[in-house]
């Protein structure tokens, strides 16, 4: 899932992207046709005239990672263009122009070596700095620890590779060089890392097991929602596997594989099916949706709400090759203390009320 707007006031939230997702705003992906007259020249020095605010370090490690491929194969550094060539590049992009200030702000670090770290993420934190958000945020966080443990990054921005949600938790990959943010980028795009999400939705799913199919784009009813078009129609091809782990009557736990990394993908799916995610506010989640017309129901939903003060989503398995080993690499993190002690209250409210 992919970081949202919700840290934005209502009234000054811009609409969603139709075009957004996980890597949106972190990595480009070009496709260049080199025109007839142009002369033999390396790769590149060939996209760094292309793409002038980029590095030559830059397009060193996206060529060692195998982001830049010509006429469908990887090619090194070296490699001389020649007309008609297609050139297909996945490249970081630039930073943006405000500056990253490092604050000194506790982070949940499951993992770290000379590439790479791995944060498990609190809800409300949000990932990156933006319009409301300016500081306070997982990547000042994250300049503050590089700061602190003297690494003298060649990286144009801190390494964010993918992004969750706000008030989603759960686990994120950091690259800490060049290399192997184009290596893990390159993971993410092909899809080849393994992700699994926890989520309470609304409601008693029907099947054990499913697989939620249907482009997201942008609703047209709420701009600040993702809708799902199963005719096509509008946003990007999207496909969510789920699985039943627990029955709660009203509430179901599944856990999803993500096909893909939409906007709000889990989120929009299981709306899309009539199984909201709880406690999920911008999808009118926020209120009693399944059970039943009782005071003293309405009242343990409440407090329940109370317990888990945002949308129920955690990021809990996350699985990558490492850049530099090759070895693969699988971290797991515990449901959070809301989402426990909402489980509980759940059990117990099913155990006295049978």
């Amino acid at each position: 899932m992919s970081e949202e707007l919700e840290h934005f006031p209502e009234e000054f939230q811009p609409e969603i992207p139709s075009n957004y997702d996980e890597n949106d705003g972190l990595f480009e992906h070009l496709n260049i046709v080199v025109d007839k007259n142009q002369e033999p020249l390396r790769i590149d020095k060939f996209l760094l005239i292309f793409r002038q605010n980029s590095s030559r370090n830059k397009i060193s490690q996206t060529c060692r990672a195998g982001n830049v491929k010509v006429n469908g194969k990887a090619v090194k550094q070296n490699y001389r263009v020649k007309p008609g060539d297609e050139i297909s590049v996945l490249l970081a992009r630039p930073p943006r122009e405000n500056v990253i200030i490092p604050q000194n702000i506790p982070l949940n670090i499951v993992y770290e070596d000379d590439d790479l770290l791995v944060v498990d993420k609190a809800a409300g934190m949000v990932v990156h700095p933006g319009f409301g958000n300016w500081d306070g945020t997982l990547v000042n966080a994250l300049a503050s620890h590089f700061e602190q443990i003297g690494l003298d990054t060649d990286l144009d921005r801190i390494g964010l590779v993918h992004r969750i949600d706000k008030d989603t938790s759960g686990l994120l990959v950091i690259a800490k060089n060049e290399f192997a943010l184009s290596h893990l980028a390159r993971q993410f795009f092909d899809r080849t890392t393994q992700r699994l999400y926890w989520a309470f939705a609304w409601g008693n799913l029907e099947n054990d097991e499913g697989t939620i199919t249907g482009h997201i784009g942008r609703s047209e009813k709420n701009r600040m929602q993702m809708a799902v078009y199963e005719d096509g129609s509008h946003g990007k091809h999207a496909v969510t596997h789920y699985r039943v782990l627990e029955r709660f009557r009203y509430m179901t736990w599944v856990e999803c594989k993500l096909e893909t990394g939409r906007t709000h993908q889990i989120r929009a799916h299981f709306r899309h099916i009539g199984h909201t995610l709880f406690n999920d506010e911008r999808y009118e989640g926020n209120v009693a949706l399944r059970g039943q017309n009782l005071p003293k129901y309405r009242q343990f939903i409440s407090n329940v709400f109370e317990i888990l003060p945002r949308h129920a989503l955690h990021a809990h398995s996350l699985g990558f090759t490492h850049p530099v080993t090759g070895r693969p690499m699988y971290f797991e993190s515990p449901m959070p203390v809301d989402m426990q002690r909402a489980v509980e209250k759940w059990r117990n409210y099913l155990a006295n009320n049978l």
